[in-house]
């Protein structure tokens, strides 16, 4: 327009020839004479051209457009753009298209369908830079591309998952390997991550994953109980992105990419036989990764690192995150919650009360209402009980009620035989209560089968030395208290007589 706008002056105001006005503005004789014959079709002199804005001017000087024999009908395309962003199937712009020329035969043309669909997606695509204050913010996530290690002994191929942290500030990155994505491998990783900066930032980024967010919310997200945890331990924030935003952890989809290319592709040719191994390898490769100089800062991410943000990480706290896991679960009659394979005790008067569980690889912990009741040395051991004397009832309501006799008298009603097995449960432990949910599942049983059989199973039971209510279930569940195998029967031969049965006085005879 500035060209158009000189030779309408050179030519309206100066006066000057076709061939002057083409000189003095590098154009073509031509061309100017083309923008002459629109420019005194215009009407106007200098002065109103030189006063109209650009758009205006470009408009009166473009021709108008002829007419169209045919209108096509436009598609509706902030409807289709909706479309695809809440679609969860593989819905692509090609069946839009089909569905669209199914119904509007006369519509418009591919080639014209695919650029309003471009032109309005363009609409939304301004991004902001946001500048990280160092020290702020990690940003982790894992990687789509995972490294492999070998089993040496089956020749399994182990693909385990890469994970990847930034720091904001400086983009210094650190990666491992892990078995998968589950929490405790995650919490682990982040550990590893704390440590290897030597310092905690003060927001952790991450990714809606269960690992670390149970329930994704955009207003108010709920994280993994072991996850917040460990931002409790080390006084940091957890800040979950968005759902399918990758934009707020921008950062480190960045760094991913880096760690892929810097890392996993350098190692694409080497053959790992342990996890240790390949992280060792990870461990060498990150290091070049983080000295390797940036190109738009002339120095290397650990430079700025050493420089910008070690130093404004909070120190780790005096003792390393055990990681822990949860459970809810309800008191039951023995004052003793479940964890594994064992029962850890409770203060009896929560019978019945709903408790949450904390577990490590060395401590148990009940918690009711926010407040610890009982804590516990953790046994692997299956089936033990774990008791505090303190928990124990005394001259309660619960211990008169539910005694070792009234176990007994419901026993008796179904047979002797019911009752004198739960005896022998009850005595088969340190102490008897420990022995009544057992009982209470024996009981149980004569609802699912008969009390007949219940008590013929009980003496089968007292039999065979069997004092625990798996192995009777398991005993009625494949009907082996129904068989008779064993059980002496009377002889089908006894009282017949025939002439060539001798009989067993023929061989005490002499002959």
């Amino acid at each position: 327009m500035r060209t158009i706008r000189e030779i309408a002056r050179l030519h309206l105001d100066k006066r000057l020839s076709l061939r002057a006005i083409a000189g003095a503005c590098n154009v073509s004789v031509s061309t100017v004479q083309g923008h002459v014959k629109k420019i005194e079709a215009l009407g106007l002199g200098y002065g109103a051209i030189a006063a109209m804005p650009d758009k205006d001017l470009q408009d009166r000087l473009r021709p108008a457009p002829a007419a169209s024999a045919v209108t096509r009908h436009e598609p509706d395309i902030s409807a289709l753009i909706e479309e695809l962003k809440q679609s969860r199937t593989n819905l692509t712009r090609q069946l839009l298209y089909e569905e669209y020329r199914k119904q509007h035969p006369d519509g418009v043309k591919r080639t014209r369908f695919y650029e309003l669909l471009r032109a309005w997606e363009q609409q939304d695509k301004a991004t902001m830079r946001l500048t990280h204050t160092p020290g702020e913010k990690l940003f982790i996530d894992f990687s789509g591309d995972r490294p492999t290690w070998t089993d040496p002994l089956s020749g399994e191929v182990m693909t385990p998952e890469l994970y990847v942290a930034v720091l904001g500030g400086t983009s210094y990155t650190f990666a491992c390997a892990v078995p998968s994505q589950k929490a405790e491998d995650f919490v682990a990783a982040t550990i590893h991550a704390f440590e290897y900066f030597g310092g905690c930032p003060q927001v952790l980024v991450i990714d809606n994953l269960k690992s670390g967010v149970r329930h994704a919310c955009f207003y108010d997200p709920e994280l993994n109980p072991t996850f917040a945890d460990l931002a409790r331990h080390y006084s940091v924030a957890v800040l979950p992105a968005r759902v399918r935003k990758p934009r707020d952890k921008a950062k480190v989809e960045s760094g991913v990419l880096q760690v892929q290319r810097r890392i996993l592709a350098r190692l694409r040719h080497r053959q790992f036989f342990s996890l240790e191994e390949l992280n060792a390898a990870i461990a060498e490769a990150l290091d070049e990764l983080n000295t390797r100089p940036m190109q738009q800062y002339g120095k290397s991410r650990r430079e700025l690192f050493q420089e910008l943000e070690r130093h404004r990480l909070a120190p780790l706290p005096a003792e390393r995150f055990a990681i822990g896991f949860w459970k809810k679960a309800k008191v039951h009659i023995d004052y003793h919650v479940p964890v594994g394979k064992s029962f850890y005790s409770v203060p009896y008067r929560l019978i019945g009360k709903a408790v949450d569980i904390k577990y490590t690889s060395r401590l148990v912990s009940v918690y009711h209402e926010g407040e610890t009741v009982a804590c516990h040395i953790r046994t692997l051991k299956s089936g033990q009980y774990v008791t505090d004397p303190v928990h124990m009832p005394h001259e309660h309501r619960f211990f008169r009620e539910w005694s070792p006799e009234r176990i007994r008298s419901w026993g008796e009603k179904i047979g002797p035989d019911t009752a004198l097995l739960m005896d022998r449960i009850m005595q088969s432990k340190l102490h008897p209560e420990h022995g009544f949910r057992g009982c209470l599942g024996v009981i149980r049983l004569a609802r699912t089968y008969t009390p007949e059989r219940l008590e013929r199973a009980a003496r089968r039971a007292l039999e065979l030395n069997l004092t625990s209510y798996k192995s009777l279930k398991s005993m009625m569940d494949k009907g082996l208290d129904t068989l008779t195998l064993f059980e002496e029967e009377p002889s089908s031969l006894s009282g017949l007589t025939h002439q060539n049965i001798r009989g067993g006085g023929y061989y005490a005879a002499e002959h």
